[in-house]
């Protein structure tokens, strides 16, 4: 009797009196007062559920010191840079005055509010790796992340006791190759920012090949820097090898890949690494709000990339063409949306849109009475469409995913735009450079569809002919100006339609983001 009243003595002794009530009071409030963002009544429903699970009991103390998990916890947020996130929102510069603190002064009251704080905190850097820390509908991304969200609560208890924590975390970023090889880019991008910029390239209107110029050591020095260029270069003429990295310069910043240094060429040369880096991290963060599974390979047209990949069962690419998108400006821009695509037709018509009927057509047909035959066009039901054939303004085949927006891919028959770097040329809809391979990637599963019946079909076959799709494909329609493809290169592209911008204003905010 007395050996069990020692023990239950020693076990009651180990619990500091009042943690419970203590640790109740900073939950019940919604505030943390040790936190950098003291506020967290946004989670206090979270906080609540998960504490009250555990019937108050602390989750990341024992014996009046930080477990295993917690520590581990705190090298986590001081990390988060790397994440393409900023540590400073996980108090990740304060943990070790944090820690130091507790470790001064072990009262019930101290280690409540360090409980709550690692708990809190971990649930913002859960749920902002995981679907962004601003909603995308916040920046006129229509996007849904609420499907992907995590029980946070649930969650977190399976991480108290976890083994190996940050590889438990690892799990709750994107699950695809392309956000990887972007955060580990990320990296060497914001390591070559810290090193500074370089000497500044000198002006110039145009360097041609075989030029004498003054820039050719200090571009040298940027290529190398950026891995287009390897070895060195003699001299000052702009020449050779250095011709062929400025070829590789131009090819993975969306830029005409002619080896001239032009306006444009200089542009993307001076940049600021810092700004690159940035790129890629507002890239990353998108990629949190896409969803995390498909039930059957997606087709993704990236937009400032001016390019569609639909992808095999790996996430590797199948298929890969350029693409032309909407005009940069209000009304004319391709919105960025997922949708399953459930039909394609074959030499459809043009039920032409109301806004482009009476801005662009119908002035077009009052001018010219003759116009609208010469064009295909008929008045069907007082709309005006176009008639199937070579003109047409969807080409020989258009791929649906039906939208609010009315935005789908097809064909198209100005295929002069494909030779062109940039190409925001279209109402909203995204035109295909090569909409037989698509088709056939599209009814690859039926026997039937061969590339001669698909041949057929765009060409002869009857007008307006609607073919359904056994199983629905995920389009996803995403915006990222920086793209580290399977090659292992980084790519960059202009932020045409100014989303960049606005979402590092969003960001800007700081903490607590857009939601």
């Amino acid at each position: 009797m007395l050996l069990r009243t020692t023990l239950l003595t020693l076990t009651l002794a180990a619990v500091p009196a009042g943690a419970p009530a203590d640790l109740r009071r900073v939950v019940e409030s919604g505030r943390v007062e040790i936190l950098r963002w003291p506020d967290v009544s946004d989670y206090r429903r979270h906080l609540d559920a998960f504490y009250r699970g555990r019937d108050d009991a602390l989750a990341w103390m024992r014996n009046g010191a930080p477990t295993a998990q917690a520590l581990a916890l705190t090298g986590v947020f001081s990390a988060a840079d790397v994440r393409g996130v900023r540590a400073a929102d996980y108090d990740g510069d304060r943990w070790p005055s944090h820690l130091e603190a507790v470790k001064r002064a072990p009262t019930p009251a101290a280690l409540a509010q360090l409980d709550v704080a690692l708990t809190v905190t971990l649930m913002r850097y859960i749920s902002d790796l995981h679907i962004g820390r601003v909603n995308p509908q916040r920046v006129d991304f229509l996007l849904d992340v609420g499907p992907k969200k995590y029980d946070l609560p649930k969650l977190l208890e399976t991480l108290v006791d976890a083994p190996d924590l940050p590889a438990r975390l690892e799990t709750v970023e994107p699950p695809y190759d392309g956000y990887r090889r972007l955060r580990a880019v990320l990296s060497r991008y914001a390591e070559l920012a810290k090193e500074g910029e370089g000497p500044p390239l000198p002006a110039a209107k145009k360097v041609e090949p075989g030029q004498s110029w003054e820039g050719v050591r200090p571009l040298a020095a940027r290529l190398q820097r950026l891995g287009d260029l390897q070895g060195q270069v003699q001299g000052d003429v702009y020449d050779g090898k250095l011709v062929e990295a400025v070829k590789r310069f131009q090819e993975r910043h969306g830029l005409d890949a002619d080896g001239r240094i032009g306006p444009a060429t200089l542009a993307a040369l001076s940049v600021p690494l810092a700004r690159r880096a940035e790129q890629i991290r507002l890239s990353m963060e998108r990629w949190r709000w896409a969803p995390t599974s498909f039930d059957a390979p997606p087709i993704v047209v990236n937009i400032p990339e001016f390019r569609l990949r639909a992808y095999d069962g790996t996430q590797h690419v199948g298929l890969t063409m350029p693409v032309v998108v909407g005009k940069s400006y209000p009304g004319k821009k391709t919105p960025v949306f997922a949708g399953s695509m459930t039909y394609l037709v074959f030499r459809p018509y043009w039920n032409v849109p109301p806004s482009i009927e009476r801005k662009e057509v119908r002035p077009k047909m009052a001018a010219d009475p003759g116009w609208a035959k010469r064009n295909g066009y008929e008045v069907v039901g007082g709309r005006v469409r176009q008639k199937p054939g070579d003109h047409n303004a969807l080409g020989r085949v258009k791929f649906m995913f039906p939208n609010p927006m009315n935005v789908y891919l097809h064909d198209t028959p100005s295929r002069d735009l494909f030779s062109r770097a940039r190409r925001d040329f279209s109402h909203g809809c995204i035109r295909l450079q090569d909409p037989p391979a698509l088709a056939a990637w599209v009814l690859r599963d039926d026997p039937k569809w061969t590339k001669e019946a698909i041949a057929r079909a765009m060409t002869s076959g009857p007008g307006d002919a609607h073919v359904t799709l056994p199983h629905p494909i995920p389009v996803l329609l995403v915006y990222a100006t920086a793209v580290a493809p399977e090659d292992g290169s980084v790519r960059f592209f202009e932020d045409i339609y100014g989303h960049d911008t606005t979402l590092e204003d969003a960001l800007a905010e700081g903490y607590p983001y857009p939601w």
